[in-house]
């Protein structure tokens, strides 16, 4: 038979076991670890004085601690600054340039347009329009020899407007040299002629017509090439019509076509429009003014201009027979 402290002491094992059998369960079940609360350690009982005395204490039996899951990363939580954008601000453009700045006072000067149109001997079926438009070369020299002889300084056109804006000075017997239509014997005949005798004119082309190549208008090359020797070109419209009494669209058609046709090509802003057959109203006026036109020159007679005036110049007609000193005269004459 067993002692009855032995007994004891295998009843305390057996339900510590039945204990721990049940918290494995509970744990797999829970699926965490459970940690049993221990049981109090039951009195120890005196054994009789013919027995000794053993203290039981119950094996309490601790699960093994699980390893603490590994701290996870701490998140900074990045701000993302959008990225600078390059400022908005467009690039600079080129403003147009409007002229010179008048300073307000009043100016008149006489300085004779020359008016030309063909340097060349007509055909002998010329009409008599042709005829009075054709100045032969060696007659369109003698008349720059006589200004050269006669103490006449060729000026341009924007010097006109110098003067009479803000009062630079002009030489003494100014005159100006113009050229109408752009026919090819400008380039062929003249053109030479001026460069002999180191002087401008200002050529007024009919740009549709250089484009389309007619048939004895002076071409691109042509003009590009009188243009670098300082030559200056001018617009006479696209294609040479009446512009009095024009809508304000077909105008702006007009003298952009123009303006953005000779800029391709000789590489700065026409200034000038000569009016086709000098025909022209206050709207014409208008549209060239806003299209950063500077001036405009007419047909009609006269040698005498104001800034008021601008645009709607004077010109002295040169015709086929004129001589040296038909020239003469009407240099002379009180315009």
């Amino acid at each position: 038979m067993c002692h009855p402290v032995q007994r004891l002491s295998r009843l305390i094992r057996c339900s510590l076991g039945i204990m721990l059998i049940g918290l494995t369960f509970a744990s797999c079940a829970s699926g965490s670890p459970v940690t049993p609360t221990p049981t109090a350690a039951p009195e120890p009982r005196i054994a009789s004085s013919t027995a000794a005395v053993v203290e039981v204490r119950p094996t309490v039996v601790t699960p093994e601690p699980t390893a603490a899951p590994s701290p996870l990363p701490a998140v900074t939580a990045t701000v993302l600054s959008p990225t600078p954008t390059a400022s908005a601000t467009p690039a600079p453009t080129a403003t147009p340039t409007r002229g010179p700045t008048p300073d307000g006072v009043a100016r008149t000067a006489k300085v004779p347009i020359l008016m030309y149109h063909y340097i060349s001997e007509p055909p002998a079926d010329a009409d008599i329009y042709r005829k009075d438009l054709s100045v032969p070369p060696a007659r369109f020299e003698s008349h720059l020899r006589y200004l050269q002889e006669h103490g006449y300084r060729v000026i341009t056109l924007d010097d006109l407007l110098a003067f009479l804006a803000y009062g630079k000075p002009l030489p003494d017997r100014p005159v100006i040299l113009t050229f109408d239509d752009g026919y090819e014997d400008n380039y062929t005949h003249a053109f030479p002629l001026l460069r002999q005798y180191g002087m401008v004119g200002h050529f007024f082309i009919i740009s549709d017509f250089v484009n389309q190549r007619r048939s004895g208008y002076m071409t691109w090359p042509q003009i590009e090439e009188m243009a670098a020797a300082g030559q200056r070109i001018g617009s006479h419209s696209r294609d040479h019509p009446d512009l009095k009494g024009k809508s304000v669209d077909y105008l702006v058609w007009q003298a952009l076509g123009g303006l953005e046709a000779i800029q391709e090509h000789v590489g700065y802003h026409p200034r000038w429009i000569s009016y086709p057959a000098g025909s022209y109203d206050d709207q014409t006026i208008a549209v060239y003014r806003s299209a950063h036109y500077w001036g405009g020159l007419s047909t009609e007679q006269g040698a005498t201009h104001t800034l008021e005036q601008i645009f709607a110049l004077r010109r002295v007609r040169v015709r086929g027979t004129h001589t040296a000193a038909d020239l003469a005269a009407l240099l002379a004459l009180d315009w």
